[in-house]
């Protein structure tokens, strides 16, 4: 399970190294490739999912009519953003070109992001971008008696 914030950059060539502690938590014990599933649901953000957790969401998609309208927008999405990639010998995850450019993580020159964990995947994204975002919308009381709702 990723968790948290390991603010880093991405250096000039696009590759993303990934924090140890977020390192630490995939499965490296065998002697295959780590290969990421890389997209984003809004062009901002950079999502890193681990192949077999994406393959869930896949599974998941799976079930849902081919003709549903909110499923063809995510595949879409998901697809113009989305490549695999194969974690290099330095532990290092080349963020696809299109996503760096639309993001701003790392598409002329290397760049400080931010790299947080969402459970299941990583999350990167241009640090003052972000904490530009996170000042305009900061978590609410209605947010939070919503997530109370939930049973948070």
């Amino acid at each position: 399970m990723f968790r948290g914030n390991h603010p880093t950059r991405v250096d000039e060539k696009g590759r993303l190294k990934l924090p140890a502690d977020f390192k630490s938590e995939l499965d490296g014990g065998g002697e295959g490739k780590q290969v990421f599933y890389i997209t984003s649901k809004d062009g901002k953000r950079a999502e890193v999912w681990p192949l077999k957790a994406w393959e869930g969401v896949e599974a998941k998609l799976a079930t849902i009519p081919n003709m549903n309208p909110a499923k063809q927008k995510f595949l879409d999405v998901t697809s113009y953003y989305g490549q695999m990639i194969e974690m290099d010998g330095q532990g290092r995850l080349l963020i696809p070109q299109l996503l760096r450019e639309s993001a701003n993580v790392g598409a002329k020159a290397a760049a400080d992001v931010v790299v947080f964990g969402k459970m299941q995947y990583l999350e990167v994204a241009n640090r003052e971008a972000f904490e530009a975002e996170l000042k305009a919308a900061p978590l609410t009381a209605e947010d939070q008696a919503a997530l109370a709702g939930l049973g948070l």
